[in-house]
């Protein structure tokens, strides 16, 4: 299974990723605002979809969220879709908003 690296800026801005071979082939595009974790888009190339590579960055997401004690603001809609799927595996860290409901 590939690896999941977090890329943040000074800004704290930039993207849970998973390369293979050198190229880009995973993200989810994240910012760190105060105790949010604030998530914009997940996006797996098309040769790799169906591999489980969304779900893998949805764990990484959701451990760092929960070892920083951040609260978890999702835009992205398949990271609401997981939440609202599933919302007692991530009420801890959840903040729901009228935008991510």
């Amino acid at each position: 299974m590939p690896e999941v690296i977090l890329q943040l800026n000074e800004a704290h801005k930039g993207a849970f990723k998973i390369e293979e071979h050198g190229h880009h082939i995973a993200e989810m595009v994240v910012a760190v605002k105060g105790q949010e974790l604030h998530i914009y888009h997940t996006e797996v190339a098309d040769d790799h979809q169906g591999q489980g590579l969304a779900k893998q960055l949805l764990d990484a997401m959701v451990n760092y969220a929960r070892t920083r004690h951040l609260q978890v603001v999702p835009y992205c809609v398949y990271v609401q879709g997981q939440f609202k799927r599933n919302p007692e595996l991530y009420a801890d860290i959840w903040k729901r908003t009228p935008e991510t409901e």
